[in-house]
């Protein structure tokens, strides 16, 4: 063994470090199995006492992509058509938002271009009529005078910045959400397709991932003014109720209203409180055009985002809140968002700090509305509600009314990672089960275990002593590349599967060739040891050649691929380094010993 002790050293060394990598990942799943082997109760319990150990495992483990783990598949698709209205801003008119929603109809119903099939709903509309009227951008050079093809082009670019800031946005919630190796991949002109290993939270991925994060802060509306809004509401539903012969008993029927909206009690805010179920029913109730005339200038009516108990049965209801149509401030202001919890009831609240200019103008806010209600808004619902007890000037406000820390994360999570430019609809959501991941990783292991065992078959059988050498390479070499996965934290993916089979075949590949030339060397009358010496020599170019130029196609695919073909290329990478170090290293010192021990008894068929 003398001038291998170096080489030997390395193997060892290489061997341990894998196994040191792997370790958590085989005692994880053998944990789990305990696990699954105890009763319910009792793995519940111990669940309970381990978690800190069980957690720490799995942190620790070698990743799985969402074909193997499970996990979820979502495609989301930018709202263009109202990015569309938002850049036209106050120009905007009955007649764009007309041709918008004509336009939405006509592209989803033929599968086209919707800012293409716009431009062409307005010009067919309005013969001669320029775009440019609603939309004017001095940045991009955009006047009264672009013509509709600029303006096109403008629109088009727009929507691809807002698709590429929404990239930015949602991969930052899901790095701050915890999910290891997601994918997020632009698909088209206006759609992202995300996928989140174990994850099964399907409210609140959509939350997250949705949620356009546009923070706002309004007053409250005029108590009076809305007080007699509440009235005249409920007077106009009990005259709908008795009909057209209101004084006939025969023609009463119930209040639509309160059948599904339990009316306030002392609050000039709350136009009522109603069930969850209930909801969509009110919103289609006040959406009528006598209802919006009743409303007070410069008044909207919002829902909260949570649910509070109601005295009467427990049931848990969303309030309806009355407030200013005008933002007094935006989320803009927000620098710094932690959780917190209240001192007295050690209930999660959002804590935001604002940036000087915020500051200013909260505590002008508040200084005006002492006594007044304040809503702070998220997406169109009002998380808090508070009256403003005195002047708030250090620039602090809180969001109260989240269920629980998970919910509190969150909102800190997508307030930290900015608004996005325009809103996300899901257009595709599934969930892949752990099930069917666990029939994805037993199908890829079989087919390792049938190709690597057809292929150890052969070595033996046709390179005899050099070909169970070279198949003992190759079940280290499958070590070594799961090793190399989980210490870099990479993820494997079941094409990842297949770079393994692929790899398994190169390792193959580099023996056959220097097994061929220690045989081509031994025909010239070398003894075993100098044809062995000879055959790794000479074998060693075309090894290299072949391996490299694999190597840069496989950093090809890493670096412009995405999802399953970078997953493909990680393992690929991984094996090619694995697959020379075993054909160069590892092969060479079990030769050299066998020569040494025995040089008669070896053979290459």
């Amino acid at each position: 063994m003398q001038g291998n002790g170096f080489k030997i050293g390395l193997i060892f060394a290489f061997l341990a470090l894998t196994l040191w990598y792997l370790f958590p990942t085989i005692q994880y799943n053998l944990e789990q199995k305990q696990i699954s082997d105890l009763s319910q109760s009792d793995s519940a319990q111990y669940v309970d006492e381990n978690r800190e150990k069980l957690a720490s495992l799995k942190e620790r483990t070698l990743n799985l992509g969402l074909d193997l783990q499970g996990g979820m598949y979502v495609m989301l698709e930018v709202g263009t058509p109202q990015l569309i209205l938002e850049l036209a801003g106050e120009n905007k008119d009955d007649e764009l938002e007309q041709v918008v929603t004509n336009a939405r109809t006509t592209a989803l119903a033929n599968d086209t271009d919707f800012i293409d099939e716009m431009a062409t709903a307005f010009e067919s509309q309005n013969e001669g009529a320029r775009l440019s009227r609603y939309f004017r951008n001095d940045a991009a050079e955009i006047t009264r005078r672009s013509t509709n093809e600029e303006i096109i082009t403008f629109l088009k670019a727009q929507r691809t910045e807002a698709l590429d800031r929404a990239i930015e946005i949602i991969r930052t919630r899901v790095d701050r959400f915890g999910v290891t190796e997601p994918s997020i991949v632009k698909q088209g002109t206006d759609r992202i397709v995300v996928e989140l290993p174990g994850v099964d939270d399907k409210e609140r991925v959509r939350n997250l991932l949705k949620g356009t994060a546009r923070l706002e802060f309004r007053l409250a509306a005029n108590a009076n003014d809305f007080s007699s809004f509440i009235n005249q509401v409920y007077d106009y539903f009990d005259e709908l109720a008795a009909g057209e012969e209101g004084d006939s008993l025969d023609t009463i029927q119930p209040n639509a209203l309160l059948e599904v909206l339990i009316p306030s009690q002392g609050s000039p805010y709350v136009l009522g409180y109603a069930e969850e179920q209930d909801t969509a029913e009110v919103n289609a109730l006040l959406n009528d055009p006598e209802i919006d005339r009743m409303l007070p200038r410069n008044t909207t009516i919002m829902w909260s985002a949570n649910t509070q108990p109601y005295t009467q049965g427990g049931a848990e209801v969303f309030s309806l809140y009355g407030v200013k149509t005008d933002v007094e401030m935006t989320g803009d202001v927000i620098e710094e968002a932690s959780v917190q919890f209240d001192p007295t009831t050690n209930v999660p609240e959002v804590s935001m700090t604002m940036n000087a200019e915020g500051a200013r103008d909260w505590a002008r806010i508040t200084g005006a509305n002492i006594g007044k209600p304040v809503a702070i808004v998220l997406d169109g619902f009002i998380y808090t509600y508070p009256n403003v007890i005195s002047k708030i000037s250090n620039g602090r406000s809180s969001i109260t009314g989240v269920e629980n820390v998970g919910e509190a994360d969150d909102l800190v999570n997508i307030l930290l990672s900015g608004a996005l430019p325009a809103p996300l609809e899901i257009v595709e959501e599934r969930t892949v089960g752990a099930s069917l991941g666990q029939a994805s990783i037993d199908a890829s292991l079989n087919s390792v275990l049938i190709g690597l065992s057809i292929v150890a078959i052969f070595m033996i059988v046709y390179y005899r002593t050099g070909g169970a050498v070279a198949d003992i390479a190759l079940l280290l070499n499958i070590v070594f590349i799961l090793g190399i996965l989980a210490g870099f934290k990479a993820t494997l993916t079941l094409p990842g599967m297949a770079g393994i089979v692929l790899t398994i075949g190169m390792a193959v590949d580099a023996n056959v060739l220097i097994f061929d030339r220690i045989r081509e060397e031994q025909r010239t009358g070398k003894t075993i040891k100098a044809a062995i010496s000879a055959g790794y020599s000479n074998a060693m170019s075309a090894i290299f050649d072949a391996n490299i130029t694999t190597g840069f196609v496989a950093l090809v695919l890493l670096s412009f691929g995405v999802g399953p073909i970078k997953g493909f290329a990680v393992t690929l990478l991984a094996g090619i380094c694995c697959s020379l170090f075993s054909a160069i290293i590892i092969t060479r010192v079990v030769v050299d010993y066998l020569t040494r021990a025995k040089s008669d008894a070896v053979n290459f068929g």
